[in-house]
């Protein structure tokens, strides 16, 4: 019998190949897996860094009224958001057009996968939201080597399953939008929020969260600042898969789809924004805060909080609407005042200084080069002086601040100096008297060409600003009333008295006397120089110096009765904290401008609470309050109540926008210093106290003439705008009562009947 010879099953042979085959893989992709789960193509985060992952927070600056005021960051300006403020239609848009099943994988959506293996990616990527979190959270440098994309990929997956275990659907959707860099500082979804729309995440409208979702596709690509056709493009697609997946109507698709592209973009670095100068000098607290507060690890170790990336939360006192209001008025007035200081000075071969000769001049010009950034660069590299001169001599491309915007020129450096020093500054600090708590700090008007702080740092001549507190001492150790009457004329101190080189014989502002006998009242309304002098002389200057310490003055004053006009310096912060305790009945309250500070989970590290000291007795306050009032009723100040004063003509062609017609009681003091440099007024209702300086960063450059140069025309308007603003806004309940006065008081404040504004109008003479 012959043996034949089997013929192979071609196609069972194929069958057992493939099974073997698919094993094979199935098994080598397991042990892939396994060895990535493992860390052999690289370390995979541990439980502990999952449960915290490393991401830098910012610290966040938030104003009494709950606003955000700024930010301290380095490269992430992010602050995270709970899932409960993110509107429902922003987490619909990203499920629609990001991952549509996402609530229904575990991490890896094994249908989107095997749609883009079958279709090689040209139907859609198949990457769920949760390994896009991986990818931000833990593999975010993505290689360009296939072998080291195909781990990265895998390593994305194992992580996607990770969190997908370690924490909730709306945990992981958090994330995600906290996460996310959105472009131009706009890390995660609030700092978008906020820099393209000026809103916080849950007042977003449901077109504005698409044109965010749709960035999620590449925010350098669409980009709203650089490309907004583009932009326009993608949110509709996005709204398109919104209506695809039922989560809005036809209507709603049709009618969004017509609409342009809308952004507010606010931007948020360290140089723009609302309270730059003040969050500057918070920078500076917090620095030295850190120094003195270390942070306590769980393992009981101390190292430094990160201002950058610990995502603490400080609490100011800055109301964020008065801050804004605040801001509004000084630039509004600078505005017109600049104008007029440039017209003064069309043809002053000095310009914009004036009584200085050449000498004096070139001086000026170089100290201000040695201050500047470009002298301290080029000394740092090496150059000799002599080639850092000629530098400011050669005409550069910059760009220059104007009222009308920021214009691109060209020009030499030193021209820059000269043109910037053209330029009036000023400072604002508004505070509540009874709890310190400072509400506004307007240190200047644009911080990124202009950063020196006038309220903290800059310290200038008060001139009679200082005059309460003259009277002040005089009335607490004299027991003074402001119905005292004194002679208006020159009064001289002999040069023995203090050791003078000679006598001191101040004049009054216009050189003249009426001979006439003047109540206290009448005299400090007026700023007559002449009483005040002889109130300086009966109590000496070591009870008025020893009266500004306890009301928090620390800048040096010398013990000369000249300080009695305010020829000292010193800061709009030392003077409005000295004020408030005129307002305060007689007690000082220490400024404050944080109330608390947090760490990112919302622990208090410090809070902070005011110190404060009886300096006056009850009486003694509401007396100088008195004074003060008789300010703006009939002195410097009653342009505030719609009239012009003694010296109404000099105002008539000064600033427009008057009478401010203000009706409930104020109390106020303005002060004008020598040569016209310097413009201050102090103005005060029960509940806030407010000071204003005004001026040219060098003295040398200054007004004319009192006409424009007196506190009444260079500082006064602005408290008076800034206070329409308030008193407009009712939810801020800013006072227009009347001064607390004591029960019992012992002084006598009311010398006579006042005039009323009408009879002073009819009396006034054009």
């Amino acid at each position: 019998m012959s043996s034949r010879k089997k013929t192979p099953n071609l196609s069972k042979i194929i069958n057992k190949w493939f099974w073997r085959l698919f094993a094979g893989g199935l098994l080598f992709v397991v042990f892939i897996f396994l060895l990535a789960s493992w860390g052999v193509f690289g370390k995979l985060p541990t439980f502990e860094i999952l449960e915290n992952p490393d991401t830098n927070l910012a610290t966040e600056i938030i104003a009494a009224d709950g606003k955000t005021l700024g930010k301290f960051y380095f490269n992430d300006n992010r602050t995270p958001v709970p899932f409960e403020e993110l509107p429902p239609h922003l987490i619909s848009a990203l499920i629609a057009t990001e991952d549509i099943r996402f609530y229904e994988h575990a991490g890896i959506d094994a249908r989107g996968t095997f749609r883009a293996l079958m279709f090689l990616g040209t139907r859609g990527g198949a990457s769920t939201i949760t390994q896009q979190l991986a990818k931000q959270l833990f593999t975010n440098n993505v290689s360009q080597n296939i072998v080291q994309r195909g781990l990265q990929k895998i390593k994305e997956w194992i992580i996607a399953i990770r969190l997908e275990k370690q924490y909730t659907k709306e945990e992981i959707l958090t994330m995600y939008f906290n996460i996310y860099d959105f472009g131009y500082n706009a890390d995660g979804i609030r700092s978008a929020a906020r820099i393209y729309f000026n809103k916080e995440p849950k007042e977003l409208n449901l077109e504005q969260s698409a044109m965010l979702v749709g960035m999620f596709k590449n925010s350098s690509l669409y980009n709203p600042k650089r490309r907004p056709e583009l932009v326009l493009n993608r949110r509709n697609t996005v709204i398109n898969q919104m209506f695809r997946y039922e989560f809005i109507s036809k209507a709603a698709r049709d009618s969004i789809a017509q609409l342009p592209l809308k952004i507010n973009f606010t931007p948020e670095t360290h140089s723009e924004g609302i309270a730059t100068y003040f969050r500057e000098y918070l920078r500076d607290f917090m620095k030295n805060w850190i120094e003195n507060n270390p942070k306590i690890n769980s393992d009981g170790s101390q190292t430094k909080y990160n201002l950058y990336s610990d995502g603490l939360k400080i609490y100011t006192t800055v109301d964020s609407k008065m801050q804004q209001y605040a801001e509004t008025a000084v630039n509004a007035h600078l505005a017109n005042l600049q104008k007029e200081f440039f017209r003064q000075n069309e043809g002053n071969k000095t310009a914009p200084f004036r009584d200085i000769d050449k000498s004096e001049r070139d001086r000026i010009l170089a100290q201000a080069m040695k201050r500047s950034e470009r002298w301290r660069i080029m000394k740092n590299n090496g150059k000799s002086e002599d080639e850092i001169k000629k530098s400011f001599y050669e005409p550069v491309e910059m760009t220059v601040f104007t009222w009308q915007g920021e214009k691109d020129t060209i020009m030499k450096p030193v021209d820059s100096i000269v043109y910037y020093k053209h330029f009036l500054q000023a400072g604002l600090m508004s505070m509540e008297p009874q709890t310190g708590h400072i509400k506004a700090w307007v240190g200047g008007f644009n911080y990124k060409h202009f950063q020196y702080d006038h309220v903290r740092s800059g310290k200038r001549q008060v001139g009679s600003t200082f005059k309460p507190f003259v009277y002040a001492a005089a009335i607490d150790q004299l027991h003074l009333s402001p119905c005292d009457s004194y002679p208006d004329v020159q009064f001289c101190i002999e040069k023995e008295k203090y050791g003078n080189v000679e006598a001191w014989c101040p004049k009054n502002s216009d050189g003249k006397y009426s001979g006439e006998l003047l109540t206290l009242k009448n005299a400090l309304a007026n700023s007559v120089n002449s009483v005040t002098a002889r109130l300086i002389d009966k109590i000496g200057p070591r009870p008025v110096i020893n009266l500004v310490r306890n009301l928090g003055v620390t800048s040096d004053i010398p013990e000369v009765p000249s300080i009695a006009l305010g020829t000292m310096d010193l800061s709009v912060y030392e003077m409005v904290a000295a004020y408030g305790t005129f307002a305060n009945q007689g007690i000082y309250v220490e400024p404050v401008f944080v109330t608390r500070i947090e760490d990112k989970y919302g622990t208090i590290l410090q809070e902070f609470v005011p110190e404060t000291r009886d300096v006056l007795s009850e009486d003694a306050a509401a007396t100088v309050v008195s004074l003060l009032e008789g300010v703006t009723l009939s002195g410097s100040g009653q342009r505030l109540r719609g009239t012009w004063g003694v010296n109404r003509i000099d105002y008539k062609r000064a600033v427009t926008g008057y009478p401010y017609d203000f009706k409930n009681p104020i109390a106020g003091k303005t002060g004008t210093t020598q040569n016209q440099s310097d413009g201050w007024f102090m103005g005060m209702v029960p509940n806030l106290v407010t000071g204003v300086w005004v001026g040219a960063e060098d003295r040398a450059a200054h007004f004319p003439t009192i006409t424009y140069g007196q506190g009444a025309t260079m500082a006064l308007p602005i408290w008076g705008m800034y206070m329409k603003s308030l008193y407009a806004d009712q939810a801020l309940h800013i006072s227009q009562e009347a001064f607390i006065k004591p029960k019992d008081q012992a002084i006598r404040i009311n010398c006579d009947t006042p005039e009323s504004i009408q009879q002073v109008e009819e009396e006034l003479e054009w």
